[in-house]
């Protein structure tokens, strides 16, 4: 479990984007293997809507074995990129309490959890897949950009009677991918429709390598308008 002395300083020390009126919605968007969150809260800042608050949280430095065990901001250990790397299930569980504490934090302020859509790049788009699908929480949605579901043989039975079955989903990928190849992407987006409503999953693809661009923004803005249009 993720007590409160990781989790609120994951919120305290996050990117934070508020919004220019008063704040009914919550977008929490986790970054890739070695960043910070504070690329994302500029990206995010230029698609904002006046009445969402953008939380961009920063991971924790952790030995990483894809980086030769050498310390770098990770949401999790990984082995290796492919889908027959052996996993950190034991990091990933503990990184996902780590996202639903400060899910739960932003509802105790008065977000309803179907005011806050979970979203990441990369490994951040990959735990926010899992966070999502294992939360007890009815989300508004997933944004989950040139990333991966972890832990996918534990699905579709470690959603269970989950709330977030009809969850809407947002997948994007770069054509180009050489880090994660367009192939795992799609074969995610195929495994996420035998979990939850087909209907609710989109999958856009880019003419990209491992990065973002203008037009899978405008993407993204669309669809948190969408899941979390004014009130």
């Amino acid at each position: 479990m993720c007590g409160n002395n990781m989790s609120l300083p994951l919120l305290d020390e996050a990117a934070t984007v508020s919004g220019t009126e008063r704040e009914t919605a919550v977008v929490i968007f986790l970054h890739g293997l070695g960043d910070t969150g504070h690329g994302w809260a500029e990206s995010l800042s230029s698609i904002r809507l006046p009445y969402v608050k953008y939380i961009c949280p920063h991971a924790p430095k952790i030995p990483v074995q894809l980086n030769k065990s050498v310390p770098i901001p990770s949401w999790f250990d990984l082995a290796g990129l492919s889908p027959e790397d052996p996993e950190d299930e034991v990091g990933i569980k503990k990184a996902s309490e780590c996202i639903k504490a400060i899910i739960e934090h932003e509802i105790k302020n008065g977000i309803p959890s179907h005011r806050i859509i979970l979203g990441g790049f990369s490994q951040g788009g990959a735990l926010s897949l899992y966070t999502a699908l294992t939360c007890h929480y009815k989300l508004a949605g997933v944004i989950a950009l040139s990333c991966w579901l972890p832990l996918r043989k534990t699905f579709p039975q470690a959603v269970g009677n989950n709330v977030n079955k009809d969850i809407s989903i947002l997948q994007c990928h770069g054509e180009k991918d050489l880090m994660i190849p367009l192939e795992f992407g799609s074969s995610t987006a195929a495994k996420l429709k035998t979990i939850i409503n087909p209907e609710n999953i989109q999958f856009k693809t880019y003419l990209m390598q491992h990065c973002s661009c203008q037009q899978e923004m405008m993407a993204v803005k669309e669809f948190i308008a969408k899941q979390l249009p004014p009130i």
